[in-house]
């Protein structure tokens, strides 16, 4: 009796409860961007660490200014002039000034300052045209962030602006989640490198090629075993060989109905592996479970047990790809500690005609165009598995539910944005 196909979401779910996030390691800031943080930062100290001026101009006691306008301009003497990176001892005293620096310390004595557009100099004069109420154009001290509080929480996503916030804090080394080490193996004869010559029946191996990039842009480390043939001792030596210091190994071809058996027997005999059905086009054919020293034993192994969770993904390119985006992209992005993996969406109106589907949830490669009433999508050629030139083409993937039997140009669908990092 054939195996009910599993929702994409259930299969998800199967593959998501055989991770967890992995141990931390310190690197510098710029290091970090992309990861998750490990740990909770907190703020050393004020920033800005002082009262400082948000312009150009003169530090100013407010009281001085009382009444001060271009018919009446109030006069002030100059004792001192400030640059931003130094402090000064000069107090503003009743009747007095400082020439200020947009980012300087405001001296003793100041609570003000008066932008140099709203003033006249007249050699060791100043004449203010304008009343400066307390605190204007003062930054003062912790305005960004106050000595002590939390600043950027455990689980918090580096991007550019996390990594500048690291550095002012003065963060040299940041905790972060490490990134995940995933072996490749493509297998097949069919397959050759890719920079040998076609003999005839032979195909370059993308596969290893794509997967690894989509690793890469994951946060991971790709480890490229490459190509393994149909043959059982040089099958399971390439996967014996690739398990050490890993923290997912990904097969493609070799789990489809109908493939050469010897893929599937060699993981099933070196591993823990179970063979799904997933109602899913492309890419229903996937292999999952664990690969390693007494993987059968049916229990989630432990840190360093040397069991390692394998991804059998189907052999065609674009449902290798897809599968990737469906299943390995979330276990590694939960093993970075991230807690939403999904891809975003968007709404789109589907501009071209889709007259057969089956009762699998189709994800159609597509052209994303927004336009003033929302989003477009558009057929990027034929939707084959193995025409990988309509993914060089796609940067989305339009969703079509299972109970759809076919979809009329025009039909409203959700697209995921593949061009979006996270």
């Amino acid at each position: 009796m054939t195996e009910p196909m599993l929702s994409v979401e259930r299969a998800q779910e199967r593959v998501l409860e055989a991770f967890r996030p992995l141990e931390s390691e310190r690197v510098a800031p710029l290091e970090a961007l992309g990861r998750v943080l490990a740990e909770d930062v907190h703020a050393g100290e004020d920033i800005p660490p002082h009262d400082n001026s948000s312009m150009d101009g003169y530090a100013v006691r407010s009281a001085d200014t009382a009444g001060a306008g271009h018919q009446a301009p109030v006069r002030l003497r100059v004792v001192d002039e400030l640059p931003a990176g130094y402090v000064t001892g000069t107090e503003v005293a009743p009747g007095t000034a400082v020439r200020i620096m947009t980012g300087a310390p405001l001296p003793p004595g100041a609570d003000a300052v008066v932008r140099v557009e709203d003033t006249r100099a007249e050699g060791e004069w100043v004449e203010i045209f304008v009343a400066a109420p307390v605190g204007q154009y003062v930054r003062p001290a912790g305005e960004d962030v106050r000595q002590g509080e939390l600043v950027l929480p455990k689980g918090t996503l580096v991007r550019p602006q996390e990594v500048g916030m690291l550095a002012t804090l003065g963060r040299k080394e940041v905790p972060v989640t490490r990134r995940p080490r995933v072996a490749i193996l493509a297998t097949g004869d069919e397959l050759v490198e890719i920079d040998a010559p076609l003999a005839p029946g032979k195909i370059r191996d993308a596969n290893s090629y794509s997967n690894a990039a989509q690793v890469v842009q994951c946060g991971g480390e790709p480890i490229l075993l490459g190509i393994a043939r149909d043959r059982v001792d040089e099958l399971t030596d390439r996967i014996r060989a690739g398990l050490t210091g890993v923290d997912l190994f990904l097969t493609s071809g070799g789990v489809s109905v109908g493939d050469f058996d010897l893929v599937k027997q060699v993981l099933a005999s070196e591993g823990r592996i179970h063979f799904w059905r997933v109602c899913m086009k492309p890419g229903k054919p996937l292999a999952f479970g664990w690969i390693g020293p007494s993987a059968g034993s049916g229990q989630r192994p432990s840190t360093g047990s040397g069991r390692v969770p394998l991804l059998g993904l189907p052999g065609n390119p674009v449902s290798v790809m897809v599968s990737f985006e469906m299943f390995a992209r979330p276990a590694m992005l939960k093993m970075l500690g991230m807690t939403r993996w999904q891809r975003p969406t968007v709404e789109a109106t589907l501009m071209d005609e889709v007259r057969h589907k089956d009762e699998r949830r189709h994800y159609l490669r597509v052209r994303l165009e927004e336009r003033s009433g929302g989003y477009r999508a558009y057929l990027t050629g034929g939707q084959g598995s193995g025409i990988l030139s309509s993914m060089v083409k796609a940067n989305g993937l339009a969703i079509i539910p299972e109970d759809w039997d076919h979809v009329p140009a025009g039909a409203r669908v959700r697209a995921l944005v593949l061009d979006a990092r996270w």
